[in-house]
C-alpha cells in the first residue's frame, strides 16, 4: 500500500505546484488555445488560455511511479512499464496537435487520416508488446480473449484479430476523452473518477490474485502485475485531481490533445491490462455517449443532407446551447460519471460475490 500512498501523493503535488509553474512559462510564450469559430459563442473567452497542461499530468505520473518504486525499493513491472509507454505515446501524439494548432495559429491540428494513422501505429504496437514476454507463469500483460470483468474464454480470438481489437479499443478510449474535454474540467473530473475506480479494481485484483498459494481459487483474477497497475491509475487519479484545481471554471489552463489522447489511451489500456475491456463501457459511460452523439450527428447530418440531431456535438455544447450554465453541464455530466464509476464497481464486485 505504501507504493500505491506514495504515487498519489507525488503525483498530486506534481500537478498542483507543477501546472502553475507550467501556466506561466505558457503565457510568457504565448502558447494558446485557439477556440473553434462554430463553438458556443460564451467559448470566445477562452481564446489565448494556456493548453499542453497534459504535459504536466503525464510528467507528474511518470515522477509518482519512480518515486513509488524507489521508496519500496521495487523494480517497476513490465505492465507498469507498457502501460506509461502507452501513455508517453498517445501523448506525443497529442503534443504534435497541440503544437500544430500553435504554430499554424489556428483551431485544427492535424487532420483526422494523420491522427488515426499514429493511434493505429501506437495501438498496434501496444497490442503485439501486450501479448509478449510472458512470466515465469507464462502470462502475459494481455489475454486474446475479450473481457468483462474477467477474460471471457468462449470469446478467445486468434493472435492477429485480438491486436486489431486492443487497436480499436484504444483508439476508441483516446478519442472518446477527446471529444469529452470540451468545457472547463469536464474530462478532467471524470477521468479522475474512472481512473480511481481502476484503482481500486487493480487492489481487489491483487488481493484476489492467482499466484502460488492463493485462497481465492477458482474465483482469482488472472491479472499480471495488478499492484503496480494500481499505483499507475492512482498517480494518473491524483494527477487528474491535482490538475483540476487549474483547470476547474474558469479554466487558467487546458490539458489539450497531449492530455485527453494519452489519458484516453491510458484507460483503454488499463482496461485490457486489468481484463475489464467491456467494464469500461459501463465506467466510462460517459465518454461513451459523447462519442455516440458525435457519431450520431455525423451520420444523421450525411444521410438528411444537412439535418442534426443535437444543436452541437459533443452533447455537452448541445445542452450549452439550450442555456445551460457551463458550470450547471459539468457538474450534471460529472454526477453521471459517479454513477456509471459506482455502477461499474457494482458490477465488478456482483461478479465476484454471485460467481462464489
Amino acid at each position: 500500500m505504501k507504493l500505491i500512498v506514495a504515487a498519489g501523493v507525488v503525483a498530486l503535488l506534481g500537478t498542483l505546484i507543477g501546472t502553475r509553474l507550467f501556466i506561466g512559462f505558457l503565457v510568457r510564450r504565448g502558447y494558446g488555445q485557439f477556440v473553434r469559430d462554430d463553438g458556443p459563442q460564451t467559448h470566445g473567452s477562452k481564446r489565448g488560455t494556456p493548453t499542453m497542461g497534459g504535459a504536466v499530468i503525464i510528467a507528474a505520473a511518470i515522477l509518482a511511479y519512480g518515486v513509488a518504486h524507489l521508496v519500496n525499493w521495487e523494480l517497476p513491472s513490465y505492465s507498469g512499464l507498457l502501460l506509461l509507454g502507452l501513455l508517453v505515446a498517445c501523448g506525443a501524439l497529442g503534443f504534435i496537435d497541440d503544437w500544430t494548432k500553435i504554430t499554424r495559429q489556428r483551431s485544427l491540428g492535424l487532420t483526422s487520416r494523420g491522427k488515426l494513422i499514429g493511434q493505429l501505429l501506437i495501438g498496434l504496437g501496444f497490442g503485439v508488446a501486450a501479448l509478449s514476454f510472458p512470466n515465469p507463469y507464462g502470462l502475459t500483460p494481455a489475454s486474446r480473449a475479450i473481457s468483462f470483468t474477467r477474460d471471457l474464454d468462449w470469446l478467445r480470438l486468434p493472435l492477429v484479430v485480438a491486436v486489431v481489437w486492443m487497436t480499436l479499443l484504444i483508439i476508441a478510449s483516446s478519442n472518446a476523452v477527446n471529444l469529452t474535454d470540451g468545457v472547463d474540467g469536464l474530462a478532467t473530473g471524470a477521468l479522475t473518477m474512472v481512473l480511481g475506480a481502476y484503482t481500486l479494481i487493480s487492489i481487489w485484483q491483487r488481493n484476489q490474485w492467482c499466484r502460488p498459494g492463493s485462497t481465492a481459487s477458482p474465483m482469482c483474477y488472472e491479472v499480471r502485475d495488478p499492484w503496480d497497475l494500481a499505483v499507475v491509475s492512482a498517480a494518473l487519479a491524483a494527477a487528474c485531481f491535482g490538475f483540476l484545481w487549474w483547470n476547474a471554471k474558469p479554466a487558467k489552463i487546458f490539458m489539450g490533445d497531449t492530455g485527453s489522447l494519452a489519458l484516453g489511451g491510458a484507460v483503454g489500456g488499463l482496461a485490457i491490462l486489468t481484463r475489464t475491456e467491456l467494464l469500461l463501457i459501463i465506467l466510462g459511460f460517459l465518454f461513451v455517449i459523447e462519442a455516440a452523439s458525435v457519431m450520431i450527428q455525423v451520420s444523421y447530418f450525411k444521410i438528411t443532407r444537412g439535418k442534426r440531431v443535437f444543436k452541437m456535438a459533443p452533447l455537452h455544447h448541445h445542452f450549452e446551447l439550450l442555456g445551460w450554465d457551463e458550470v450547471t453541464v459539468v457538474i450534471r455530466f460529472w454526477i453521471i460519471c459517479g454513477t456509471a464509476v459506482v455502477g461499474g464497481l457494482s458490477v465488478f464486485y456482483a461478479q465476484w460475490v454471485l460467481g462464489q
